[in-house]
């Protein structure tokens, strides 16, 4: 039975949809002043909407649970035939499914029947005249990257990436589409940035363990680390569709719109099933227990593509132009107050950010129980990273960065100089591989091997490479700003977190290779840290110069578009946004060279101390060993030059090479390094 009870929720799903498309007819086109592209068209959308959510779930899922769930005793391998098995075919179906969305959505955007695809120059028009086409391009590319390296990979590392990949994958169709309109749109999207792969990687890493269920009972350890995923997921999920809700619904009541009415089935259908599973420990080691939430799961998503065809009370909520690219408005003018009082809630980073927070003080509160000491220094630095972040995200800041180039300018300095700077003096990957729990090699890895195991990949020894480090740290702000890629990138609430998230990223990574408390994979020597930030320096002030003096204005459509009031000449905004540039950028870097310098007179003072400690010691023999050497070199030339006596007795060599060496037993001493 449990082998059925999938295929029965796949059927319920097909079925949901069927007669959802069917009853829904052309309605849903006529309130949108959108022409009706037929049946056939409306249902094939939906079907193969409905196929790669739920193929798209598993393949990504499935990556999950073997880089997570699966236990094994090899900290860097998988066994590619076996661990992959579900990924593979759900990969390909994803990949088709993909393939076969960017003509039929292009017709069903476009209003049109499938036949006028044949009509020449038809295809390229309606797939750039909407966004959904252009999204499932980007999956189809995924889908065929995760589909051929499921047959090459054999690394823990390059899983653990493909899951990443596979994640934006599920995401691009859905940013694409309902949370992208409207009032409030910047929530919406935030919360499905955490709620839809929440919900594919819980569909696939159960699908995962019911087939694992078929051949054999689980282990103990694999229940366990499924139980902490679905609980996970579930709250995740739950809590980021409850905030998309909130946004499409704009203000109507859950009852009076129909998307209100499915969100609600929707979540009391998996909370009443999943529930009762999850929260009882008996019930979820049952082997029909992840069946029946398999089930429920996909006849979930069966429910959320209906509900993507249903235009959402906030289509229809009159929207000018700040909210139309913001989801909100900025129209209170500019001033030191506002930029503190004016504040709005950044989702993604606060999450982020508190998370962080949380696993951080965890750790600590960890070690402090075993009796081990950390640095509340390091403690500090990582807490005020954080806030920094949140701060320079949810404060009037990040509201206006999106309005004003200058204030722009400023949030991306602070997020790229400011709070990885002192996220790296927290030491996070020292703090984690002691706090978590090292097991010996013929046990299961987890969490310390896991953490390992990545420190130490190909992949962190390419991202910390210096030449890379420092190609992006300075050549983002020149590919970014002075392309057309900016003016593009604004437009859309999902492009401006991305790009925030790259400069948080990059900003960690390139000072922890200077000032790291955390070893780097390719850690430098101060001479050439040096080196590196010295290298930084005139790019970022050329940078500033550049943009100070352009006659062109950056992004210009889209900030006139905005019709901010306020914000005055568009050109001194961009003016300042060149000298925040150029400032923000040079006196960090002039503060890092100075910790750098301190860092290393400091490091030369304890070795010196170090030698001339264990020199008092007799630890030391290197003087010992310089004389011998002169001694032996002395005597050597003094036999040399003696005329050869036959009748002279021969002195042995190894008696002449120890002749004058001192006769104690040599002490060998493996590490005198001091434990910081």
């Amino acid at each position: 039975m449990t082998r059925v009870l999938p295929w029965i929720g796949a059927v319920v799903a097909v079925v949901i949809v069927v007669v959802a498309v069917d009853l829904l007819g052309s309605s849903s086109y006529d309130r949108l002043s959108r022409g009706y592209p037929g049946m056939l068209t409306s249902m094939l959308s939906a079907l193969l909407r409905l196929t790669a959510d739920v193929t798209g779930g598993l393949t990504v899922g499935g990556l999950f649970a073997v880089a997570f769930l699966t236990p094994r005793r090899s900290r860097t391998l998988i066994d590619n035939h076996r661990d992959l098995r579900l990924v593979r075919p759900a990969a390909t179906a994803w990949l088709i499914a993909a393939v076969l969305l960017v003509p039929v959505d292009a017709a069903d955007a476009g209003g049109v029947p499938l036949s006028k695809l044949l009509t020449p120059g038809a295809i390229g028009y309606l797939v750039q005249a909407s966004y959904l086409p252009g999204a499932w391009i980007v999956v189809a590319c995924i889908g065929v990257t995760i589909l051929v390296a499921a047959y090459l990979v054999r690394s823990w590392v390059s899983t653990l990436l493909l899951t990443g990949i596979g994640a934006v994958g599920l995401l691009a169709p859905v940013l694409a589409t309902q949370v992208l309109v409207g009032p409030n749109h910047d929530f919406g999207g935030d919360a499905a940035m955490f709620a839809t792969p929440a919900l594919g990687i819980w569909i696939g890493a159960t699908a995962a363990l019911t087939r694992r269920w078929q051949s054999n009972r689980p282990g103990t350890t694999t229940i366990r680390r499924h139980r902490i995923l679905a609980v996970s997921a579930w709250i995740t999920w739950t809590a980021g569709s409850v905030v998309v809700a909130a946004v499409e619904l704009a203000g109507t009541a859950f009852w009076a719109a129909p998307t209100g009415i499915l969100f609600a089935v929707q979540l009391l259908l998996v909370a009443l099933v999943a529930g009762p599973i999850l929260l009882r420990r008996t019930w979820f080691t049952t082997r029909a227990a992840p069946a029946v939430l398999v089930t429920v799961l996909i006849v979930a998503v069966g429910i959320g593509v209906v509900m993507a065809r249903i235009p959402p009370p906030v289509y229809f909520v009159p929207t000018d132009g700040q909210q139309l690219f913001l989801g909100y408005q900025v129209n209170t003018p500019l001033t030191p107050i506002t930029l503190w009082t004016a504040g709005r809630v950044n989702i993604l980073f606060l999450v982020i950010a508190v998370a962080g927070i949380a696993a951080y003080a965890a750790a600590v509160i960890r070690l402090r129980w075993r009796g081990d000491h950390w640095s509340n220094g390091r403690t500090s630095a990582w807490m005020l990273g954080s806030v920094s972040v949140i701060i320079t995200t949810s404060s009037g800041v990040g509201p206006y960065s999106s309005a004003s180039f200058a204030v722009h300018m400023g949030l991306h300095m602070s997020l790229n100089m400011l709070g990885p700077l002192l996220l790296v003096l927290g030491g996070p990957v020292t703090l984690f591989l002691r706090a978590t729990t090292a097991h010996r090699r013929d046990a299961f890895a987890g969490p310390h091997e896991w953490l390992v195991a990545l420190t130490q990949s190909k992949l962190l020894r390419f991202t910390y490479n210096p030449m890379y480090v420092l190609a992006v740290f300075v050549g983002s702000y020149y590919v970014i700003y002075l392309t057309p890629f900016f003016g593009w990138a604004m437009r859309y609430h999902w492009a401006h977190q991305a790009m925030t998230l790259h400069y948080l990223a990059i900003g960690y990574v390139f000072y922890a290779l200077i000032i790291g408390v955390d070893a780097p994979p390719r850690p430098l020597p101060h001479i050439g840290k040096l080196g590196l930030v010295l290298a930084a320096m005139p790019f970022h002030a050329f940078f500033g110069v550049v943009v100070m003096t352009s006659d062109t204005l950056l992004a210009g459509t889209y900030f006139q578009y905005l019709d901010v009031p306020w914000i005055g000449s568009l050109a001194h905004d961009q003016y300042v946004a060149g000298g925040v540039a150029w400032a923000a950028g040079e006196l960090p870097l002039i503060v890092v060279v100075i910790a750098l310098v301190t860092q290393w007179a400091k490091q030369d003072t304890r070795q010196a101390k170090r030698i001339d400690r264990h020199a008092d010691r007799g630890l030391d023999d290197d003087y010992e060993q310089y004389n011998a050497m002169l001694n032996k070199l002395t005597t050597r030339d003094t036999a040399a030059a003696q005329p050869t006596d036959s009748n002279a007795s021969t002195v042995p060599a190894r008696a002449i090479d120890h002749e004058g060496a001192d006769d104690r037993p040599t002490l060998t001493v493996t590490d005198h390094r001091e434990q910081p």
